[in-house]
């Protein structure tokens, strides 16, 4: 009777996860319309339907603020039901993968184009005669191809709607097994692991559209003085988070901080679930302080808060919950900063401004082989990114998960081979039981999840 109660007040701390994220998807909507009129919004909202999205397409630019969080609004609506449906266990990957559509909703991903991708995953299931809730994850986080659809929907004189759709439910449809794969040749040491599958699998895409007659261009729209008020938000919200961490809770207060610094004693390294590890209240805390630093960073280095770069933000927030921490991502983007001083490319270009939030990826780098081998990560990372997102002509929104899989896949053995001795991180268990082996680690599944939890 007692096992039953626990795993019943178990699942119910996961379940208490989806009414505060529709929270944050209403509070979206709110900020969007407070910041423009309904009317502007609504033709927004068709800009951003009809823009072909490439990297990198500001929705606050070309459609205005107030559509651009709307359309977050709905994309984030819109995952939150796929997961309810697809009957996902809330953990630290579905903040991750909230941080991630929210984010990128501003700038590339939007509710018309993520559908085709999201109905290949789901075909792929079925193919398998596999739940659709093992990998509607990856079929949301898969969207950052959904330029691709776009693109071949909208061109003219090229594309086709019906052609658009056919390439989401193709690359829906491969994905799954191919992140599969690029997740154990990582070792744990890329967080974006999506991005890396999709930054190879756009190397096939685009010259094969190109071959076809296809000229896709890369954009630049970059919306700027938006900085006053974005950090104002950004920052409340960070603020709130923290807050919210630390008082609104039966704990008290030494007990959150405490938990707090254990897992800054964390690596970080793949798969490290903070919201099953310390609980929700720790990962508040830690995401509100990622917030902030993410937030300072950019307006230290002269750079612009809009879509884009609060993208990042935000996707580093989500990753609080999966990785991400202050120990482990300052010296990645201190690496980054100091690739600024020494090449010759100025932190405040757009794209080094997105290196500067999206080279956390490699956090893992830093926290489990120690920050020197962080900054020369973010080092590295500041450099390669500018050339590997080329070949994909802006269709792969996750192009710094590409670059930092190539770093990983580069750096891993390269380190291990060096200086095998390595900073000592606090392991859980259940997901670090392999790294004294330098074994690659396979992320839980939500039906994982159900049979841990019923073994309680």
């Amino acid at each position: 009777m007692d096992v039953h109660l626990h795993h019943h007040q178990t699942h119910f701390r996961y379940e208490k996860l989806f009414p505060v994220l529709w929270v944050y998807a209403a509070l979206l909507a709110l900020i969007g319309f407070l910041l423009d009129s309904p009317t502007n919004i609504l033709n927004g909202l068709v800009t951003i339907i009809l823009s072909e999205d490439a990297l990198i397409t500001d929705y606050i630019l070309i459609a205005g603020p107030g559509a651009a969080l709307v359309n977050s609004a709905i994309v984030t609506a819109i995952s939150l039901c796929v997961l309810y449906v697809a009957d996902d266990i809330p953990n630290g990957m579905t903040l991750v993968v909230i941080g991630l559509m929210s984010g990128f909703s501003l700038f590339g991903k939007n509710f018309v184009n993520i559908w085709p991708i999201l109905l290949g995953t789901w075909l792929y299931t079925r193919y398998r005669k596999e739940p659709f809730g093992a990998f509607a994850n990856i079929g949301l986080m898969a969207t950052a191809l959904s330029p691709i659809v776009s693109y071949i929907a909208l061109d003219n004189g090229w594309g086709h709607p019906l052609l658009g759709i056919g390439a989401g439910l193709v690359i829906g449809f491969v994905m799954p097994p191919l992140a599969a794969y690029t997740y154990r040749i990582q070792n744990g040491m890329n967080l974006y692991n999506v991005g890396f599958a999709c930054g190879l699998l756009a190397f096939i895409f685009v010259p094969l559209m190109t071959s076809l007659g296809a000229d896709p261009t890369t954009y630049y729209h970059w919306a700027s003085g938006y900085n006053l008020t974005f950090s104002i938000l950004l920052c409340s919200l960070s603020v709130l988070l923290i807050a919210g961490g630390l008082f609104l809770t039966k704990k008290p207060v030494w007990a959150v901080w405490a938990g707090y610094r254990r897992l800054l004693q964390t690596s970080g390294r793949a798969a490290s679930d903070y919201f099953r590890m310390f609980g929700h209240n720790v990962v508040m805390v830690n995401a509100g302080i990622n917030g902030l630093i993410g937030t300072c960073f950019i307006l230290a280095v002269g750079g612009d808060l809009n879509g884009p770069t609060i993208g990042g933000i935000l996707t580093i927030i989500g990753f609080s919950a999966f990785g991400k921490h202050a120990f482990n991502i300052l010296p990645i983007m201190a690496g980054v900063a100091l690739g600024g001083f020494v090449m010759h490319w100025s932190l405040s270009d757009p794209a080094v401004q997105l290196a500067c939030l999206f080279c956390t990826t490699l956090a893992p780098v830093s926290g489990y082989f120690g920050w020197p081998y962080g900054v020369l990560a973010g080092f590295l990372h500041s450099s390669v990114v500018l050339y590997s997102g080329s070949p994909a002509s802006g269709m792969n929104l996750y192009n710094n998960g590409f670059s930092g899989g190539l770093i990983a896949i580069v750096l891993y053995p390269a380190i291990i081979a060096i200086a095998r001795r390595r900073k000592p991180v606090l392991q859980d268990e259940d997901y670090f039981e392999q790294l004294e082996h330098d074994e690659p680690i396979t992320p839980p599944t939500p039906h994982q999840v159900v049979a841990e939890e019923n073994e309680i």
